[in-house]
Formats: structure tokens, sequence, C-alpha cells
């Protein structure tokens, strides 16, 4: 799992096509780690506690207002506070004029002074989306994740089980493959999300026939770049000795990345239709998710059967 990732500013400065006014002494190696970044008003006046120095610090007309107010000698001394931090970049928004203490104090510090185009709120908007992405938790898992009915099915179980096979039999009825073998899966916030790695992205393999390019042959509609996960399927031998659930009353999750996901376990033998089995499962997790589950009504419909029948019997004995 790989939960230490980080940005570089200049990557930042790049994909938001940012000015660069002052380069500092580390712009080409500086990076971003942390998703939130910081408005230092409180920092102008002097407030300093719980300042992290690590984000990302944006000011705006806002700021740029309140600095107006001061004397030049009093701005370079709020900038020089603010510079002796190391902290990774202060952006300006709405392409506001640079105070000359601003620049001065980055310039002696080695501090990267950069200017965008955007207001803050579009800026900050902007940023904390494009780090929460890049900045999120990725792990990988050998599996098959697949869009079914609008639900992400991660179909996990041994090679030669029937993963790959199952998979292009819901291409065929009209679902989409989002990854085969390799499954790169992130966790933003509290959802996961699943892809493919770039090098194998639309390829699936079916033993006896190798590598196919399932956009090339089912077309554009059969492949889809991502997927929230909303269901992990457990594929595993069939075992005459082992009970299965008939009722699906009971209720598993299976923990990624910190994330519980509801998981089940189909058991594989000869004859199963897989395929069907797993569109039945995503429709029926699908259901749960809004509030209506099968399996309980049918208990609770037996619950009452039993109850109407039990006092019926009861009022025949007390009335022979």
């Amino acid at each position: 799992m790989n939960t230490n990732r980080s940005v570089r500013v200049k990557d930042i400065v790049e994909k938001f096509q940012m000015e660069v006014i002052n380069k500092g002494t580390d712009y080409d190696t500086e990076i971003l780690t942390i998703t939130d970044v910081n408005r230092p008003g409180l920092q102008f006046i002097g407030f300093f506690d719980y300042f992290d120095p690590r984000r990302l610090q944006i000011i705006g007309k806002s700021e740029v207002t309140f600095l107006r107010g001061y004397s030049a000698e009093e701005r370079r001394k709020r900038f020089e506070d603010l510079f002796c931090y190391e902290i990774p970049a202060l952006v300006i928004s709405r392409n506001l004029d640079v105070f000359p203490e601003c620049l001065e104090m980055a310039q002696k510090h080695g501090r990267t002074l950069l200017r965008t185009k955007y207001t803050s709120v579009e800026f900050t908007a902007m940023t904390i989306d494009y780090l929460n992405h890049a900045l999120a938790p990725v792990i990988t898992r050998h599996g098959v994740l697949v869009d079914v009915y609008g639900e992400g099915v991660l179909i996990f179980g041994d090679s030669g089980i029937g993963k790959s096979e199952t998979a292009i039999e819901l291409i065929k009825r009209g679902h989409r493959l989002v990854a085969d073998d390799a499954v790169e899966i992130t966790r933003i916030g509290s959802t996961l999300s699943g892809t493919a790695p770039e090098l194998i992205r639309n390829y699936l393999e079916v033993r006896g026939v190798g590598v196919i390019d399932v956009e090339k042959l089912f077309g554009v509609g059969a492949v889809q770049d991502s997927t929230q996960i909303d269901l992990v399927i457990q594929f595993e031998k069939w075992e005459d000795d082992k009970f299965y659930d008939r009722l699906g009353l009971d209720e598993n999750d299976t923990t990624i990345l910190d994330v519980p996901v509801p998981q089940i376990t189909i058991p594989v033998s000869a004859g199963r239709n897989l395929a069907a089995i797993v569109e039945l499962a995503a429709m029926n997790n699908r259901q749960k998710k809004h509030g209506f589950n099968s399996a309980r009504e049918f208990a609770a419909q037996i619950d009452g059967h039993i109850d109407r029948v039990t006092r019926e019997n009861e009022l025949k004995n007390q009335n022979p």
C-alpha cells in the first residue's frame, strides 16, 4: 500500500497554469503531502498557534485589502513573519498586484511566490480536489472489477476459478469491465474507487485464448475507466461439507484501506451461471442500500406466519 504520496509544487504550477513570480531555493524539489490549504489571515495579525507550514498558502482580495491598511514597513514585517516558516509556496489569486515587500521577503527567505487568475475560492476548491485524488492512499489487489447495473463489483478468487470468464459473460450482457488481474484501489474520504493500471487498461486474459482488447472487440461501451467499489464477491470452490447461507441473512463486510465494504461468498461448481449470480448480487446490494432487504422481508413473513399459526392453535386449544 502506498500512503506516503506527494505532489511537487511545480506540478501544481503546470496543472493550473500559474505564474511564477519568484522561484524558491527548493522550487524544483518542494512537495505537498497534505490536502489542506491555508489562507494566512490570522498569521498576518501575528497568530501562529496551530499554524501548519506544510500547507500551500493562498491570499486573495480580502487579505490584500487588509494589508493595504498597513505601512510598507508593517507589511514587510508581516510577510517576513510568514516567510520565516518553510512554507511550500504563497499563491496570490485574481492576478492581483504583488506588494513589493512580499516579493522582497520571498527573495530574502528563498520562498516560492506564485500567482493565479482564479479567485481564492475557485483555486482552493480545485487544489483540494486535485490533492485529494493525487495524495489518496492506493493499494493494488489481484482480482476483477466490473460495473454491473451501476454497482462496482470487485471479484476475488484463486487463479483459474473463473473470474475473467465471468467478466466476459458480463460484458456480453451489457456490463462494463474496469480492470482485470490487477485492480488499483484508491480511498478518497470513506469512498473506494477502483481502476486498472495504465499498462493493462481495457485488456483481459482468458486462458486458452490469450489476452484480448475488450474495447476493440466489444466497443467503447464495454469498458469504463473507474468505478466506486460497492460490493466484494469472493469466488471459492464448492465444498459439499461446508454450510453456505441460503437466505442471505448473514451480512459480512471486508475492510479495504480501512473502509468496510459488503462481501458475499459465491461457491463455484459446474453448471452454475456465475454471471447471472453476480448480476443478482449487484441488484440485491443496490436494493439493500435503498433500504429494501429481501432476506429480512422473507424471514419476517415466515416469522409472522408462524406467529399466526401459533396463536390460532392456542385459541383452538382454549376453545375445543
